[in-house]
Order: C-alpha cells, then structure tokens, then sequence
C-alpha cells in the first residue's frame, strides 16, 4: 500500500489494559470526532483487553508478552513510528504451538472488532429507515400512497445460500452472539445479567471460552449441515424479526401492506456442480422448514392461550368465535366462559395434527383434544382472522390493535407452512444430457444433441403441447436422469405437503438458448409441475441464469425469443411476471470488474425494454456475493444504482457465507438491514431516472469505451498471458483453501487447472488472501488512464448513482489490498522470472487503479469521504498484517513437505483469520 503517514495511522486498541500508543494524537485522525467511530473503538478497546486478559490467564505471561510486542509493534508501524523488521523478531521467535495461539488470538480480536461494528451499525446497510424513504419520496411528489400501491404488488426477498465462504464454525458464531447480547446490556447501562452475573465477568466468561473452543472444522460439512446452520437464522432471527417489522410499517404507514418480504433459501436445492445435493436432501429441507415454522407458530398460539382470557361474561364475541369455541373439543368447565381460549385450544389441536402429518413427528407440547389437519396454511390464517374480527368487533379498543394474534397472522402470511421459498437451480448442461435420453428411450428422438437450436425447439414445444410422458417405469435410465427425475418428483410431492409457495422457481445455470429452458418444463411436465395441453400453467417457473459477458449481452435475444412463444406468454400472464437471474461472480470472472457491472446493467436495462415490448413484467434476481469481485458491497447502494425501470418493486437477492453472518447474526442487524433493502426498493421504484434523456448516451457511450478497454486489459493478463494459471495458483492458497471444511460443494467443476473451470469462490477468496483482491479492480485503472475526458469522468460521478456505486466498491477493495504484502507472496511462485514478470504487470496495474481513482474522484487518498469506513478498514490492518507474514511461512514449509500436523493447523488458522479480519473476502 506504498508510505503510510501517521495522518493514515489506525487508533492503537490493545490487548494489555495499558496499552501503547496513549499519547497518539487524536487529532490526526480524520473524522476522529464521529460519534460512530469513537463509541465503536471504545468497545473494541474494552473487548480488546478482556482478550488480553484471558490469553494472559489461559495462555501464560510469557505468551501474551510475545503476542503484545507483535501487536504492538505493528500498530506502530502502522502508526510511521517502526519499521517492517521490528514485527519480524517477534514472528520468527514464535515457537508453532505459540503461532498457532498468536494466530487464533488475532483472529478473535477481529471477531471482536466485527462484533463491535455490528453493535454500533457500522455494517448495517446505510440506506435509512421506511419512514426516512417515504419523506424523501414525499419532497419530490410521491405521497405515501403511492407507495403502499407499490408495495402491495411488491415482491423482496433476501435468498440464503450455502455458499463456501463462512469460515467460522457455528460454536464460534454462538460465543459471539452471546457477547453481543452481553455488550447491549452494557450499552444499556445494565451491570447484572438476569441471572445476577456482573456483565464485564459474563462478557470475559464467554471470551474465554472462544478461546477454549476449536475453530476449525474437522469434518467437511454435509448438506445437512448447511440446512441446519441456515435453519438456524430463521428460526432465531427472520421468524421473530419480521411480524414486528411489519407491525411498525403498518403504523408508519397508515395501512396493512400484503406481505412483500419474504425469505428465500437455496439450500438443499442448488445441484449446479454439487452431486451431494440429491432428492433426500431436497425433502430433508423441506421437511426441516416446515417442522421449524409450525413449531413456531404452535408455541405462539400456546402463548396466545395464555393471554386472550377474555370471559364471554364481560365481553361478546362474534359467531365465527363462538363456533371456533363449540368445535374446539374443549369441554373444561374451567374455561366455559372464555370462548377465545377454548377457540385456540382448537387451533392448537389442529395445528398440532398437522406438524404430526408434515413430520411424522409428535410436537414437543401434543394437544389436549383430537382434530384434523389444518389442509393449508391460509384454513389457519382464516382462523386466526375470524379470532382477530371479534376481538376487534367485540372488544375494540386496545384489544383490536396489534398484539400477539396480529403478528401470528403476519407470520402465517409471510412464511406459510413452508418458511422459506426454496429454489431449484441445475446446469442446462445436465439437462441437456437428461432430455437426450429420455427422447432416445421412449424412441421419440435418437440424438437431440446433435439437432439445430431451431430443430430442438421445435421437438420439445410439441412434446409439451401433449399428454404423454416420456419417463417409463419399465425402462433403465442412468444414474444422471434418475437423479434428475427424483428432484422434480421431490418437487411435486412438497407442493402437495407445503403448498405451492415452498418451491417457485428453477434457475437454469449457463442458460444460453430457449431449448435450456424448454428442457426444464419437460422435466417439470413428468412430474406434473407442467401443463402444456388444455389449460397451460407452469406450477414452478422457469428462470434463465446469465452469468458471462456473452451471456449477458446476448440474454436480450434470448428473453425475446422466449417471451414470443405464445404458450410461455400464456404462462408469465398468469404469473403476473417472469423472473430473470443475473450472475455477478461468473461475469466478473470472465471479463473483469468493471467490464462485468457494466454489462450487468446493460443486460438488465435491455431486458426490460423486451419485457415491456412484451407486456409482461420482469423480475430480476440478482446472484451478488460477499466480495466485491462477486457483486458484493452495499446491497443498498447496489439497488439504488439498478437502471431506471427496472426495479418497479420487484427483486430478489443472494445472501451468502459470511454477509448471513454480518448482515443477520443478530436481530438488531436483520431488522436494519432488512428494512434498508426495502427502502432501497421503494426509492429505486419510484424516484426518476437521476440521469437526464440528454446525458443518458454520452455517460453510455463512455462507460462502453471504458468497460472495453478494461476487459482488454483483464482478458490479456488473466486468460492471454501464458503462465499466469501456474502464478495464480502458487502465489495464493488456493489449493489449502480446498482443503478447508467449510461447504459441501467441490471447489471445481472439474479436474482441469483451467481459471475457466475453477469456481469463482475460490478464485476470488485466493486473492483476498494473498492481499492482491486483483477481481475487484483489474483492469479499471488501464480504463481510466486511456480516457482522457477526466472532466466527463468526474459529472457521471457527481451524477449517476451506478458508476458512484461501482467506485465506492473499487476504493473499498483497494483499501484492504497491499502489493508489498502480496510480494511476499510471489516470492512463492517457484519460477522467479514468470513471477516477476506477472506479478509486476499486476503491481502496475493497482498502481494506476489507485492513481486514477483518486484523480477522478478528487481524494489525496483513498476513502477520504468515507471516514467510518476508513476507521474500520484502519483498525484492522495491523493485525492482518503479520498473520500474512505467517501464513506466507507456513505456506513455504507445507509446500516443502514438512509433516508437523501444527503447520497445516496454523496455515488454516491463517485463512480463517484473514478472512475474518477481511469480512467480504468472497
């Protein structure tokens, strides 16, 4: 990162309760006065010595000594007080038990470092509340109801994935959650927990049991596993955040809005290149959600029990009530005169058979009278509606109003019996495959393959249009299409036990022609999900992914040709709309930063003119990441930057690995982050193009020039530059990172060493590690510097929120790179010439990113604007540091065959404290 100046040094926060660094001068630090920036560092000092004091207990005098000299020293350097070589003493006298405890020590403190983030809404998303929104579409004429009209045809959804980049084990996450619970307490002003504990001994209690607790993994996670770790976020975070959510926006504004948010999953339905992920583990997901959401509900309707003890002596109730009552089965003479809890005791009862039928398991408090299943979830909701009319009928009042029923009622409306909608997703590869010998076997088409885009269409369209199936229970299939087969059945038999709403959508992965998506309905259509004959209907839609350049310039042509088949224009009207999937990893991957956001807007832009030429609506799903080279940064900015028309209320995003983690670990942080997606959505809608008719092709015309010159320059170094493969793969941990146990899904499609094979998560987590982060800015200071109309440059900054957008994430990622630590991991490549020679054009080029970024932004450094940002960025970076000096160690002597299991142990730890000092690292 070049010179560091104390006037960029990062605020020292100790281990030891004394400290270093107490005269610094506060002064030179910008923005040091924030209110944010101060209470955050008093925490993380707080937290930072409780640390220290327990390494000191569990860990010996001598040992937190030598981890203090370390940590100490590199604040300094920091600071411009010491040099590189006063950190290194301290390395190299560390014995590996002591590196593997300096590792674990620094990787907690940067947990602790998150933690107080959290708390003080550092990583919430900064887009304001609902209320917040509504007064500034009100300054430009919106009022608000014209925005509960878009919300009650809105449809936002955050959609959880098992994707690998979480790298802390869910014990550790637990641990921190408990001291996150503990530190609001303390904020309160509280210095007893319930229990009688004194908070700062409760806080250290469980501090040291992080310390005490294994934070790797020992077994690679199963499917399974992923289900649970997310059924665990909604089930202790979006059921008990959303109802109240709801409730608070119902006041603001003024009205009940239909339930808009809504929670998606894609765990346990995502098989694009993981074969672990089968028919089980589809109803295992299934199954689970439902088990989890019913058990909710039967524990607030006992709660509700308790409370409506209304007597029929003192109150009326409407006939609805008291025929709930009568059919209830509860004959108690104890509670003959209170009809509401008798109704519920009936509620109870059947809502009790249903868990029993949904689970094959009786619920942890069985019923105390017989009844039927509810069929569905909405015959509960009409119960719940009926007891929610009386009350409000009958009693009125502060008994009408809100209350324990009104968010039951949201909950059933938001989650169903299902919880979380959960998406299919395959490759079109796979269906391809699947297709072909189901034509062949049932003698319908000996080689589909080997026919013409036009000629397949025609074939699958006139197999749809008709009844018969082409699956044969008397005929051998190979293990592919059986597999396949068995999903779809999977399928079909949820809709029947969950409803329709626990499976909507199936993602067809590198879509690129009409017949990928027929392929899916004829699948679809063998397990009854597809009508193509009498009255047409689509029980699951099918939903085309776009991931590289091509893809996504083409996805216009696509979408048209689809859209023009009059059995499809049937199906989307009856929909209301038809979903699109845009995939920033991928792209990013294949063209670069820069060349990828940009072509991302392009293709939905152009999407949406087809789609309007069409008359149906379009729904963008949008596959964004953690890091920034796949999609990540603020979801908020990301929305608000979407092309003008494009949004109209409807959008849905991936929350994956360790943003699930920053964005929902708490309640406090779900509900902010929550609420700011759907303020982003409601401006995003409704506010007008911030981009004039006149200013529209110029700001174009330039990002096209720009975007082309820097998929040039990522294309030659990444895919034309003859051994940059073998650089990549020995200057990053690359293959260590495969070894972590951190997901369930293979690192690589296939056995190839090929950059176009690899996953774009291991590609981008790689760099992260190594400090280079070279996906989310290469190329773009090539751009930069070949455009010469700076001052062109700096109007579609001042003016358009995508390319302010696209740069914040670009300054970001530059922030938490540094070229003099990724040196030292180029020293690895065993060939010195190729890796000077490589990594000398990628020096270079960070070097004209960094430059170019801050001329055209008029910065002296990078995120002078963004000085919370720059606070946290700052506080993190010596202690992330010389855990890269270490890791590149371990590395040396891992790669050189040594067998000490420490090193391997150390080297993991390594990883897994990057990234969490990193946050976004993939």
């Amino acid at each position: 990162m070049g010179q560091r100046s104390a006037s960029t040094a990062p605020d020292p926060v100790c281990f030891s309760s004394s400290g270093t660094g107490g005269n610094y001068d506060r002064k030179q630090k910008l923005m040091a006065a924030s209110t944010l920036v101060i209470s955050q560092n008093a925490d993380v000092r707080f937290l930072g010595k409780l640390l220290g004091d327990v390494i000191r207990e569990y860990g010996g005098e001598a040992l937190f000594r030598r981890i203090e000299y370390i940590r100490a020293t590199s604040v300094d350097r920091y600071r411009g007080v010491a040099e590189v070589r006063g950190v290194e003493p301290g390395l190299d006298a560390l014995s590996l038990d002591e590196t593997i405890a300096f590792v674990r020590s620094f990787m907690l403190f940067s947990m602790l470092a998150n933690l107080a983030e959290d708390l003080h809404g550092s990583q919430a998303e900064q887009g304001g509340d609902l209320a917040a929104a509504l007064q500034r579409l009100a300054a430009i004429g919106i009022d608000v109801h014209q925005s509960v009209a878009l919300l009650n045809r809105a449809l936002i959804v955050p959609v959880l994935t098992a994707h690998p980049t979480e790298v802390m084990r869910k014990s550790m996450l637990d641990h921190r959650n408990r001291i996150a619970l503990m530190m609001r307490l303390r904020d309160a002003g509280r210095t007893e927990t319930a229990e009688g504990e004194l908070i700062e001994h409760a806080i250290a209690r469980q501090i040291a049991l992080l310390w005490r607790t294994r934070a790797l993994r020992r077994e690679r996670l199963y499917v399974t596993d992923e289900v649970e770790a997310a059924l665990a976020y909604m089930r202790d975070i979006f059921l008990p955040v959303l109802p109240p959510l709801y409730a608070r926006w119902e006041r603001i504004l003024k009205h009940r809005p239909r339930s808009f948010l809504r929670l998606g999953s894609w765990i346990g339905g995502d098989r694009d290149g993981n074969p672990n992920v089968t028919a089980e583990s589809l109803q295992l997901a299934l199954g689970r959600a439902s088990q989890t959401v019913l058990a909710d509900y039967l524990e607030r309707l006992h709660a509700m029990g308790a409370e409506l003890s209304i007597s029929n002596e003192l109150a009326s109730v409407t006939k609805a009530v008291d025929r709930l009552a009568e059919e209830s089965g509860d004959n108690n003479p104890t509670r003959r005169d209170e009809p509401y809890r008798r109704a519920i005791t009936g509620c109870y009862a059947r809502l009790a058979a249903s868990y029993k039928k949904l689970t094959g398991r009786t619920p942890p408090r069985p019923a105390s009278v017989s009844a039927e299943a509810y069929p569905d979830a909405e015959s509960l909701r009409s119960d719940l509606l009926a007891l929610e009319q009386s009350l409000e009928t009958s009693s009125r009042g502060w008994l009408g109003r809100g209350g324990a029923l009104a968010r039951l009622i949201r909950a059933v409306e938001t989650f169903g019996f299902h919880l979380a909608t959960l998406d299919l997703r395959q490759n079109s590869d796979v269906h391809a495959r699947v297709v072909t010998e189901l034509l062949q076997v049932a003698g319908v088409e000996a080689d589909y393959q080997a026919l013409s885009e036009s000629a397949r269409v025609e074939l699958l369209r006139r197999e749809l249009a008709g009844e018969r199936l082409l699956a044969s229970p008397f005929a051998s299939y190979g293990a592919e299409t059986l597999s396949e087969l068995a999903i779809v059945r999977a399928a079909a038999r949820g809709h029947e036990l969950y409803g329709p709403a626990c499976i909507t959508t199936y993602v067809v992965s590198k879509c690129d022609s009409v017949s990928d998506l027929l392929e899916v309905n004829i699948l679809l259509k063998e397990a009854g999900l597809y009508r193509g004959h009498g009255a047409r209907r689509a029980s699951i839609m099918v939903v085309p992914l776009f991931e590289t350049i091509g893809d996504l310039k083409n996805s216009w042509q696509i979408m048209r040709d689809w859209l023009s088949l009059p059995e499809v224009a049937v199906i989307t009207s009856s929909h209301g709309y038809q979903e699109v999937m845009v995939g920033y990893s991928d792209s990013n991957k294949d063209g670069g930063y820069l060349t990828s956001v940009w072509s991302l807007h392009e293709a939905t832009r152009t999407l949406a003119e087809v789609f309007e030429q069409h008359g149906t609506r379009m729904q963008v799903f949008h596959g964004r990441g953690g890091a920034v080279g796949r999609g990540g940064g603020s979801s908020v900015a990301a929305i608000r930057a979407q092309p003008h028309g494009t949004v109209n209320g409807r959008i849905r995003i991936t929350e994956q690995g360790e943003v699930i983690a920053a964005k929902y670990a708490t309640t406090e942080s779900a509900r902010a982050n929550l609420e700011a997606m759907t303020s982003a959505t409601l401006m995003a809608s409704l506010e007008g193009d911030s981009v004039s008719a006149r200013d529209r092709p110029r700001f174009a015309a330039a990002m096209d020039a720009l975007s082309q010159a820097a998929f040039r320059a990522y294309r030659s170094l990444v895919y034309e530059t003859e051994g940059f493969s073998t650089v990549f793969r020995q200057m990053t941990p690359l293959q260590e990172i495969a070894e972590l146990k951190i997901g369930s899904r293979p690192a690589s499609r296939t056995s190839s060493d090929r950059i176009e094979d690899l996953r774009a998560i291991p590609w981008v987590f790689s760099w992260a590690q190594a400090r280079v982060m070279l996906p989310g800015w290469y190329g773009v200071g090539h751009a930069l510097r070949s455009f010469s109309d700076t001052v062109l440059l700096r109007e579609m900054v001042e003016a358009w929120p995508f390319l302010r957008a696209t740069l914040d994430n670009l300054e970001m990622v530059l922030s938490k790179s540094d070229m003099s630590i990724a040196a030292r991991y180029a020293s690895l490549v065993q060939d010195r010439a190729l890796a000077e020679a490589i990594f000398g054009r990628i020096r270079d080029g960070w070097s004209a990113t960094h430059d170019a970024l801050l001329a055209v932004t008029g910065q002296s450094r990078l995120l002078q604007e963004h000085p919370a940002l720059d606070a946290a960025i700052r506080l993190r970076l010596p202690y992330i540091e010389p855990l890269n000096w270490l890791q590149v160690e371990l590395l040396k002597r891992h790669r050189a065959g040594e067998k000490d299991a420490r090193i391997r142990e150390g080297l993991q730890l390594s990883i897994n404290a990057i990234a969490t000092a990193l946050r976004n690292s993939g």
